[in-house]
Formats: C-alpha cells, structure tokens, sequence
C-alpha cells in the first residue's frame, strides 16, 4: 500500500497543477482572445454598415448634388441689404395671405457655427386669429427660402383668445460667412 500512496499523490499533484495550468491558460489566452474576436466582429460588423451606407450615397449622388444645388438656390441672397428686404418683403406677402396683422420685423445677422455660411435671425411680431395665424406658419413653411422656425410663442389678446399674439423668431440661411469684425 506504501508503494501506491506516493504515485497517488503524484498523480494527485499532476492532476492538481494541470488544473491550475488549465485556469491561468484560461484567463491569460482564451479570455482575451473572445474578447478581442468579439470587438473584431462588432467593428466587422460597423465597417460592413459604413460600407452600405457609402454604397447606398454613391448611387443616390446625382440625386443629392441636384438637391444640394436647389438647397443653394433657395438661401438668403449675399447681399445684405437685399437678404433683408426679401425677407420683410415675404414676411409681407405672407401676412396679406393670412389676413395677419404683423406688428414689427427685426432681423439681425448672426455668424454660423463655421465660416462657411451665416443667419439672418429675424423676430416677428403678429396677430391675428388662430385661422389667420395658422395660414401665416404654412405660408411661411412651405416658402422656397431657406428658412427654419426657431420658436413661436402665441398670448391671447383678448378674454375669449379669438385675438391672438404671436412671437415668431426665424432663421435664413446665407451661404456666405458674416463681413465685418472677426
């Protein structure tokens, strides 16, 4: 029995230290490896994605240069003076449409977020009834120029609310940057 104690022990440790062999080859290789295959297959994945989605523009790119091209047609014009005056001009066209009453049009010149354009931010100031008020918005939304409504702020001008105040702040897009100071 003494003979068989000490090969049991042996293979005991053997089998104890392949074990813990097991373990660290586990953590230090399997572990990492997963790991990295996995954050391989996620940016496999996000390249195929980019890959369709560059495809899917290059097929629609004529498409797009026609509507960029639109898109430059319908900015403010360069002109400062002449952005301005298109802009209270429409503003008017837009209120006789609506039978709305516009109380004052304060428009200022703002710099984009690059050098590459500038806004022409304008307040106006309106009443008229909620129908009147409303055919203004569409007239103004469905406008060529590039105009964007930033916010609209409506007060009732009488106890009923059939007479309405409307604060409307609009930006136009100039596909130049601001002159002036820097």
């Amino acid at each position: 029995m003494s003979k068989l104690t000490p090969n049991r022990q042996r293979l005991l440790m053997i089998l104890a230290a392949s074990a813990i062999g097991l373990l660290i080859l586990d953590s230090a290789v399997r572990a990492p490896l997963t790991t990295a295959w996995q954050s391989r297959s996620a940016e496999i994945a996000r390249l195929k994605k980019s890959v369709t989605e560059g495809r899917s523009m290059v097929e629609r790119a004529d498409r797009i240069r026609s509507l960029w091209a639109e898109m430059q047609t319908q900015a403010v014009p360069n002109d400062p003076a002449k952005a301005e005056q298109d802009l209270v001009t429409a503003f008017d066209r837009w209120g006789r449409a609506g039978s709305v009453e516009l109380g004052s049009i304060k428009p200022q010149w703002k710099r984009g977020a690059t050098s590459r354009y500038s806004l022409l931010e304008c307040r106006v100031d309106a009443t008229g009834s909620l129908a009147s008020l409303s055919r203004f918005l569409y007239e103004v939304e469905k406008s060529a120029l590039a105009l964007r409504i930033e916010s609209i702020e409506l007060t009732a001008r009488d106890e009923n609310g059939q007479r309405l105040a409307m604060g409307l702040l609009i930006t136009g897009l100039r596909l130049s940057p601001l002159e002036g100071r820097r």
